[in-house]
Order: C-alpha cells, then structure tokens, then sequence
C-alpha cells in the first residue's frame, strides 16, 4: 500500500472513530447541559454519576446476569438502561436532601444566587461519592468483558484493494444507543408538557411559578432525568474503557468542556459539543502524541471561546 493510501486510511479511520467517540461524549454533555439549563448548578458530581453507571451496568450484566440471559448485545444495552434507572433513583433522592436546599427559589437574590454553595457542595458530593466507590470496589480497573470489545466489522476496501475501516462492535453499538437516547430526549423535551414545564422552568422560574408550574418538582426532574442520561452513557462507556473509582475525573472535563463549545444553556448544542470535542480529540492523534490530546481540546476550545464566547451552537438569550 503506498504512504497516500496508507494516510487516506488512517484519516478515515480517525473520523470514524470520532464519530463513535464523540456520540458517547455528546451523551455525556447533554446529561450535564439538561442540569444546567434548568437549574443553572453547576455539577461537580457528574463525573461521580457517570462512575456510578458504570459499576451498575457491570453489576448488571455480571451479577443480575443480564449478559448470560440476553446476549452480548441485549445484555450491554438493557445493563446500561439498568444504570440509567438506579442514576434516576439515586439523583431524585440527592435533590430534596441536598440540592434543593442551595438551588431554585431558596437562594433566589442570595450573594452570587447560590452558586458558590452549590460548588463547594457538589464538589463535596463528588469526593463522597468517589471514595465511596474507593472503599466498595477497590482501586482494581474493571470492564465488562464482552466479545464486542474485541472485534470489529471490516467496511472495505473502499480504493481498489486498499484502505479499510474497522468499525469497534461495543463502540458501534454504544454510539447507536447514544442516538436512540438523545432523539428520546429532544422529543420529550419539545413535544411532551413534562418537557414544556422544564423549559418554562429553565427560561423564567418566577414566571412559571406564576403560571401554576411546580419549579422545585421540576428542577429534581431535571437532575434526576439528566443523572440518568449520565449513568447510560457510563454503562456504554464501561463496554469498552477500563474504569475505577476515580474514572469520572478524566470525564467530567470533557462533560464541561463540551458543553460549554456547544452553548451554556442549549441541550442541542452540547450534543454537538460533544461530537466536536471527540472529533479534535481523535483527529489530533494524526499529528500529535496520544498524551497531548486534551491540549487540542482546549486550544480548539480557547479559540471558538474567543471567536465565539456563546459557543459554537448557542445565542446569548438561549435558556434552554
């Protein structure tokens, strides 16, 4: 294979591998932006939510056995749902007890609207939760170990006799779930009134309050629904990355970062955030050694933030 083909090759493979990486990260980002939109808190924790799906799933397809029951494919997607669900629970349980009483109406004309409670709380809830993990699993990396990890569809060859694509199973299919989840949120977020009352909540609490919609009911939705979407992209991830108590730290900046390039505020624009961080994070492996991969990140980000201070996809009115 000549050195043209050979760079073809190795460029597309760079974009597909984009794509299915940055699908999850988008995920990930519009768990994190649906907080954000509504609430306006910013979330120390979401990395530790994330971890918390991980172990879920893989508490699920191992211990429930949902891999033996239903397969390598059925057992990854159901395992994720599973780590959505106890996300769910376990957000909608932390809103009343801890987040509701920094956050919404409570702190309404506070010094800083009661963001700077709301850091030194969530960052506390994230090293509770980190080191919780610490002491119930131990500091030994886990997968969930699959056939899917470790093989891979051939597309190809797509010149001649050359250049072929390998398309990742459990990644393939990780980005799959990722499209069907984020398309489930849009819809319930535009066309439901559950989702109307969210944005109500999101553009003007005082407002919605006025018009009959419980604000504090809606902001633990908000968590909780975007907990969930975080535990479900952390029990993709775990199909394929190896992961331990401390996994959410190398996650959660490119949660923000995402979200952040996309729009504050704009749940669709973190999805694309998302997209756009793992396209530079790959495509950055062409020319750059694999431990200066976040340094692209945030020389990319650094100057959309300038060229750009809203984001890539997000107008300075948008709320959510």
């Amino acid at each position: 294979m000549s050195s043209g083909m050979i760079l073809l090759e190795n460029v597309l493979q760079a974009l597909v591998t984009s794509l299915l990486v940055g699908g999850v990260y988008g995920l990930l980002c519009v768990g994190l932006g649906l907080i954000f939109s509504v609430m306006r808190v910013i979330n120390f924790a979401q990395g530790e939510f994330m971890m918390i799906g991980m172990y879920a799933s893989l508490l699920g397809f191992q211990t429930l056995g949902l891999g033996p029951l239903l397969g390598d494919w059925g057992g990854l997607v159901v395992s994720a749902l599973v780590a959505g669900g106890v996300l769910y629970l376990l957000a909608s349980l932390l809103h009343p007890a801890l987040l509701a009483r920094v956050s919404g109406s409570r702190v309404t004309g506070t010094e800083g609207d009661g963001h700077y409670p709301q850091l030194t709380l969530t960052l506390g809830l994230s090293l509770v939760l980190a080191n919780g993990g610490l002491i119930l699993f131990g500091s030994s990396p886990h997968t969930i170990r699959t056939a899917l990890s470790s093989s891979a569809w051939v597309v190809g060859p797509l010149v001649g006799e050359d250049v072929m694509i390998f398309l990742n199973k459990a990644r393939t299919l990780a980005f799959l779930v990722t499209l069907v989840v984020v398309a489930a949120v849009a819809l319930f977020i535009t066309r439901t009134r559950a989702g109307k009352r969210l944005r109500a909540a999101a553009d003007n609490a005082e407002a919605a309050t006025y018009m009959g919609i419980d604000v504090t009911r809606a902001h633990r939705f908000a968590f909780a629904l975007g907990a969930a979407v975080t535990g479900i992209a952390g029990g993709l991830v775990a199909a394929y990355y190896p992961f331990q108590p401390y996994a959410g730290v190398e996650f959660v900046v490119i949660m923000y970062a995402g979200v952040v390039l996309g729009g504050m505020g704009s749940i669709k624009g973190a999805f694309w955030g998302g997209l756009v961080i793992g396209l530079v994070q790959q495509m950055s492996t062409l020319v750059l050694p694999v431990q200066l991969q976040n340094t692209a990140i945030f020389v990319v980000f650094l100057l959309v933030m300038l060229l750009r201070p809203q984001g890539l996809f997000g107008r300075n009115t948008d709320r959510a």
